[in-house]
């Protein structure tokens, strides 16, 4: 990947943002007693205190939009000023269509012509969508972007998987984005992905595509829909690669780790958040770890933690914050932004 061109500068400005979280909080007690653990023995191993499961009613199109309406409501907007959605979930409601085309029907904006489309880059969505999102405003597509990360992962889990069960959360994250205007610091000065495509098998759902048909062998399908990670494996690759990738993402942004007020992560795992935290020798308040509170919400996690960040104050307007995590693939993505 060397002699690729240094990124430009989008004039991209983070104008509001939203969440929306599940009815139902599952604390870790819960999978305790489902495993005839002691008390304290899943949060320990997991990270994770608690975690928001959706019931059948909080479709993800639904979460989108209840985080989106926060946003405009925080912005002063209504739906009809949004002119562009990108959704950016890992795993899609349905098939088909699109889960930018639900989020526009639940926003009450299914004959508006809006137009909505997905990015799926899995748990490194919201980065590639920020990237979409700063090139078509730069570009004067559009005067104002919609970035909706909703996911479920709960939906798709073995109840009966330690490694997997108590990790996962749902939740829902959305983001109002314009192009900066004239003496205004807004910028995304730097994205990077990468992509390792013999990593694959390390974190897949085999079913819901054309690979794995239905009638062929339903137990075999049934079998298959559920979440499958090889954690150690996966931990591993991504910790290799990740220095040096950073180091990159830093130098195409003509920035250093020192200069950036927070530093959000994909909230992988409590190993992984540890890891990272050890790598680049953060104090504990430089770094946004909210994976106790809600689990690792795929697409939803890193753009989460980058909400509360802004709701904290941790991350002033002018102030820079690297964006970094992995993905299925393997994939590392990253993003250095000044709020």
């Amino acid at each position: 990947m060397s002699g690729l061109p240094a990124p430009a500068v989008l004039p991209l400005r983070i104008i509001a943002s939203g969440a929306c979280l599940p009815r139902l909080r599952v604390p870790s007690q819960h999978f305790d007693q489902r495993w005839n653990k002691p008390d304290g023995w899943v949060e320990r191993h997991s990270g994770v205190a608690s975690r928001g499961h959706a019931a059948a009613d909080e479709r993800a199109s639904w979460m989108g939009a209840q985080a989106a309406r926060q946003a405009l409501q925080q912005a002063g907007l209504a739906p009809t000023d949004i002119d562009c959605i990108l959704s950016a979930c890992g795993v899609m409601e349905q098939a088909i269509p699109c889960q930018a085309v639900l989020v526009q029907r639940a926003l009450g904006l299914g004959d508006s012509g809006v137009p909505s489309f997905d990015v799926n880059a899995t748990c490194l969505g919201f980065v590639v969508a920020l990237e979409m999102a700063g090139s078509l405003l730069a570009l004067g597509r559009y005067r104002r972007v919609l970035i909706v990360c909703s996911d479920i992962p709960s939906a798709g889990l073995d109840p009966d998987d330690p490694l997997t069960a108590p990790l996962f959360g749902d939740g829902a994250v959305a983001m109002l984005v314009e192009r900066a205007g004239d003496g205004q610091a807004s910028a995304l000065l730097a994205t990077r992905l990468r992509t390792y495509g013999d990593g694959a098998e390390l974190c897949q759902v085999p079913t819901c595509g054309t690979g794995m048909r239905l009638f062929d062998d339903i137990d075999a399908y049934r079998a298959a829909h559920h979440f499958q990670m090889q954690g150690k494996a996966l931990y591993r690759e991504a910790a290799r690669r990740l220095p040096g990738f950073l180091q990159d993402l830093l130098d195409s942004a003509g920035t250093s780790l020192a200069a950036c007020d927070v530093i959000v992560p994909h909230q992988a795992s409590g190993q992984a958040l540890d890891h990272l935290q050890r790598v680049l020798g953060l104090p504990p308040q430089r770094l946004v770890r909210i994976l106790r509170e809600h689990g690792n919400q795929l697409a939803a996690s890193l753009p989460m933690a980058l909400h509360q960040a802004l709701i904290d104050g941790r991350l002033p307007r002018g102030g820079q914050a690297l964006l970094i995590g992995t993905g299925a693939g393997l994939a590392l993505g990253g993003a250095v932004l000044r709020y």
